[in-house]
């Protein structure tokens, strides 16, 4: 028996009836099964090691202004994969499916966090960072091959966010895990910016969740654990998710729409358009790779398909490449 049969096998003697097996994942086009790793698992590593999630690195969570020990788009999923695999765990769910899609979930987002977004929302008419996320995996990584991943998978990725539910609990699980994540780690950083203090919580907040980010992180956890248990949904208890609903409205009115970081907000914005406007009059200075698709996708969509796909850093350099004058001494 192969190592990868053991583990289907062990999938079914081991896991909740509910939970996504790797034996019955399908993938868009069929291929030969590695002989030592599920489906799933295989998923997850061709995300790690893809282009998209190496640049989350250098994408904003919130501060675009930063130190050293701020969430980036990396460390957020890296969290989110954590909390994802305690909850799986718990529940006896796929937690290798629940890692791959909180890997992936994230790989769309644009540099400069949701502000990015809102610009290429507005320049384009239509641009969400979860559809970008299934995009770049399924067409443009591997030269435009794309990574093949299981619709499980994908499924958990483009409904990790919005109105639509994955069809799996791991997928839940991994919509639930964000937002504990970006809640608890976005006040983290709050607080150590000097923007919020632990006592600035709403009331609710602090009695039913808490003050301590580790302690906030461990009371949502156990509570959809618990909640959970029993049925066939991943879901938090009343108490719990009203205290999330008015702490994540907390978090917009003070920290993701606040006035502190509009300035930062603008730039981010102005660096975006700018370098939109600028490869859509100049395709030809888009890399090779991409002028290359124009043909398949159209200029728009190639054009946000590079622009969207920038780190913070290498956004800023592209900017001051193209727009600003090089300093260092008059020519005569």
């Amino acid at each position: 028996m192969l190592v990868r049969e053991r583990i289907e096998e062990q999938e079914y003697l081991l896991l909740s009836p509910l939970a996504a097996k790797s034996r019955e994942a399908a993938r868009g086009c069929s291929q030969e099964e590695c002989p030592f790793r599920s489906k799933f698992q295989r998923d997850r590593d061709r995300i790690i090691h893809s282009k998209a999630f190496r640049r989350l690195k250098h994408k904003t969570q919130v501060f675009i202004i930063s130190g050293d020990h701020y969430r980036t788009r990396m460390t957020h999923s890296l969290e989110v994969s954590q909390i994802g695999r305690t909850i799986a765990r718990s529940l006896r769910l796929n937690e290798d499916l629940t890692e791959a899609i909180a890997m992936g979930h994230d790989v769309g987002h644009t540099p400069f966090g949701h502000s990015g977004e809102a610009a290429l929302q507005k320049l384009t008419g239509h641009f969400a960072h979860n559809e970008q996320s299934l995009r770049v995996l399924r067409y443009l990584e591997k030269g435009g091959a794309g990574l093949n991943l299981t619709r499980e998978v994908e499924d958990g990725i483009i409904h990790h966010s919005g109105s639509v539910q994955p069809f799996t609990l791991e997928g839940k699980i991994v919509h639930w895990a964000d937002r504990i994540a970006y809640l608890c780690h976005d006040f983290d950083d709050s607080m150590r910016a000097g923007l919020l203090r632990a006592g600035d919580l709403p009331p609710l907040v602090q009695k039913r969740i808490g003050t301590v980010t580790s302690q906030m992180i461990t009371a949502m956890v156990s509570d959809i654990i618990c909640n959970s248990e029993a049925g066939d949904d991943i879901a938090f208890s009343e108490a719990i998710s009203e205290a999330m609903e008015v702490f994540r409205s907390f978090m917009f009115e003070r920290i993701y729409h606040s006035d502190t970081l509009a300035r930062e907000r603008r730039q981010g914005v102005f660096v975006l358009e700018q370098l939109y406007r600028y490869f859509m009059e100049h395709s030809s200075s888009l890399p090779v790779e991409f002028q290359q698709r124009q043909e398949t996708w159209g200029l728009q969509q190639t054009v946000v398909d590079y622009v969207a796909g920038l780190t913070d850093s290498y956004a800023v350099q592209l900017f001051n490449d193209i727009f600003m004058p090089p300093v260092g001494g008059m020519v005569r």
